[in-house]
């Protein structure tokens, strides 16, 4: 089966510095399947997301969608990935626009993706908010008006309300508070469970991603030192690096 997304032995190097950034980087997502990207800070996870969403360009190696070359020149390849690949980001309280009310913000993705008008967007946008649990009510509100977790799941509302295939998550929890990153945790598996979405999540939370994610790769000053089955990389893993991520997660004294 052909990966909807896939990196070929990609690397990137920011303008004016030395190194790159990551490299030799090979990653195939299959469809409907979950990944996670785990590493220390500055180990290159978000990068490979931007890679993913189109946002970067590789200085060497190709990111695929559908098994064809991601071109940003081909205009009709990119609406087909910007419909198919969509993105939630790690702050609710930056990523949503807070002169907007609710509805536009959710309806955005639906208008400039040329998928509804105004009018026709109101029904997917009150079906995408109750999706994730939000009131009915919440269409008319502006974001300042919601807890921490009820601002992330209107940025999955956001994210999912144009049926994306792929969803990519960069920390989608990490500035929630415990019980809230639970119930977010579980709205994600239950969204991709129900609509079959590809889940490519970058987290430094492992119970996170031992919860969540199928696979998980693991990245060392951008490189994939590991990866494989979540279940044998977090239980057996293979790689020194690996075993110190490990190793360092908090654990409560017995």
């Amino acid at each position: 089966m052909t990966p909807v997304l896939e990196l070929r032995d990609v690397a990137l190097r920011h303008r004016g510095s030395a190194a790159d950034t990551v490299r030799d980087v090979s990653l195939a997502v299959e469809a409907g399947h979950s990944l996670a990207l785990v590493g220390e800070s500055g180990a290159g996870k978000t990068t490979l997301l931007r890679l993913l969403l189109g946002l970067s360009r590789p200085t060497a190696g190709d990111v695929r969608f559908d098994g064809a070359e991601l071109s940003p020149r081909d205009r009709a390849q990119m609406r087909r990935f910007r419909r198919s690949v969509q993105c939630v980001f790690q702050d609710p309280y930056s990523s949503l626009d807070p002169r907007r009310r609710v509805a536009a913000i959710v309806a955005e993705p639906l208008r400039s993706l040329g998928i509804d008008t105004r009018a026709g967007a109101a029904p997917k946008v009150a079906a995408a908010l109750e999706r994730v649990g939000l009131p009915g009510d919440a269409a008319d509100r502006y974001p300042h008006e919601f807890s921490g977790g009820q601002r992330q799941r209107i940025a999955i509302a956001r994210a999912t309300v144009c049926g994306p295939r792929v969803l990519l998550a960069d920390e989608p929890v990490s500035a929630l508070d415990v019980t809230t990153r639970v119930k977010v945790v579980d709205l994600l598996a239950e969204l991709q469970r129900e609509q079959g979405l590809t889940l490519v999540m970058v987290s430094h939370d492992l119970s996170v991603v031992a919860s969540l994610c199928e696979r998980t790769a693991v990245l060392e000053r951008g490189r994939i030192v590991e990866q494989g089955d979540t279940a044998r990389v977090l239980g057996a893993p293979a790689h020194p690096y690996t075993r110190k991520l490990i190793e360092s997660v908090p654990r409560l004294p017995i």
